[in-house]
């Protein structure tokens, strides 16, 4: 996943591309947790915390949008 800095310097589409594939693999894993598949337990950690690190770039980004 990309630090935050590099989000910043992406467009408002291809955040809301990016949130819509960790959500994608977020509910893949929660799948494969509920069948038994055996799953990496830092990959929810790691996934959940790139979600919460987008959507503050994206509120950052709003943010700007309405002082201007």
């Amino acid at each position: 996943m990309a630090k935050a800095s590099e989000l910043r310097s992406k467009s408002a589409q291809e955040l809301n591309t990016e949130l819509f594939s960790l959500r994608k693999e977020q509910f893949a894993l929660r799948l494969q947790r509920a069948t038994g598949q055996a799953v990496k337990p830092d990959q929810f950690d790691k996934v959940r915390k790139n979600i919460a690190r987008l959507k503050t770039v994206q509120r950052e980004l709003a943010g700007k949008k309405e002082t201007k």
